[in-house]
C-alpha cells in the first residue's frame, strides 16, 4: 500500500473542501461528468470522480500524470484554449490554479463556458493579486515559500506583478469574479467560506475572523474562488 505523502494529503484536503462548498451549491443538481482544467498530476480529477460518484476528465498541457489517477479518471493532454470536447458536454467544470498560467485567460473561460451543459456548474481558484502573503498552505518547503514570496515583492516593487509580465500574480477577487461573470454569466465568491472551513480551528481560525471583522480579510487570504451556474435554458445567467 502507498502512503501518501504530506504534500499530497495537503493538496487532497484543499479538493476535499472545494468539493463540499461546491455540493452546497450544487444542492442536487446531477453532477454525472465533470471537467478538470489544468488537471496536474490528475489527482484532483480523480478526487472529483470519487466525491461526485461522475465521470472526470482531466486535461494538462503537461502529460506527467499519476498512474493511480489515471485509473479512476481519464487524463488528456490539451490546451485549456482550444477543448476538443463538444458543447454541452459538463456538469461541472473545475479549475484550480490553473487560469494565471494561461497566456489568454478569457478564451480559457469562453472555452470552459462552451463544453458546460445549461444548469452546469463551475469553480475557478487562482492565486489572490491583493495578498500581503502567499504560499502560506501550498505543499512545498518553506524555503521556497521565503523564496517565492520575495520573487512576487520584488515584481511589486517594479510595477510587474501581472501573470502577462512574468509573475505568479493570480487576480484580485474584483478580476476573478468580473472575467467569471463576463464569461459564465454569475459569479459567487466563495474565498472566505473555503478559508474558513479549511482553517476553521486554532489559531488560524481565529485570525481569519477577526480580519474579518476589520475588514482587511481580502489581503490576507493567498487565493480567491469563485462558484456559478449558468442559466437552466443555455443562455447567459
Amino acid at each position: 500500500m502507498t502512503v501518501p505523502s504530506p504534500n499530497t494529503l495537503v493538496a487532497d484536503r484543499k479538493v476535499t473542501v472545494l468539493c463540499r462548498l461546491l455540493a452546497e451549491h450544487v444542492d442536487g443538481h446531477p453532477v454525472d461528468d465533470v471537467l478538470v482544467v489544468g488537471c496536474g498530476s490528475g489527482r484532483e480529477a480523480a478526487h472529483l470522480a470519487d466525491f461526485f460518484a461522475a465521470r472526470s476528465v482531466g486535461i494538462d498541457l503537461d502529460d506527467r500524470f499519476d498512474p493511480e489517477a489515471a485509473a479512476r479518471a481519464d487524463l488528456r493532454v490539451m490546451d485549456a484554449t482550444e477543448l476538443t470536447f463538444d458543447d454541452d458536454s459538463f456538469d461541472l467544470v473545475y479549475s484550480f490554479h490553473a487560469l494565471e498560467h494561461i497566456d489568454a485567460p478569457d478564451r480559457a473561460l469562453a472555452e470552459m463556458r462552451r463544453v458546460l451543459r445549461p444548469g452546469g456548474w463551475y469553480c475557478i481558484g487562482t492565486p489572490n493579486r491583493s495578498r500581503l502573503v502567499g504560499y502560506v498552505g501550498s505543499p512545498t518547503s518553506t524555503a521556497n515559500k521565503i523564496r517565492w514570496n520575495l520573487q512576487d515583492y520584488r515584481m511589486r516593487l517594479k510595477g510587474q506583478f501581472r501573470n502577462e509580465l512574468g509573475a505568479h500574480a493570480g487576480f484580485t477577487s474584483t478580476e476573478l469574479g468580473s472575467a467569471c461573470r463576463e464569461a459564465f454569466g454569475q459569479a459567487i465568491e466563495i474565498t472566505e467560506p473555503y478559508y474558513r472551513q479549511l482553517y476553521g480551528q486554532g489559531r488560524a481560525g481565529a485570525a481569519l475572523r477577526l480580519a474579518g471583522r476589520a475588514r482587511i480579510s481580502r489581503f490576507l487570504f493567498p487565493c480567491v474562488y469563485v462558484v456559478g451556474r449558468t442559466e437552466q435554458t443555455g443562455g447567459a445567467a
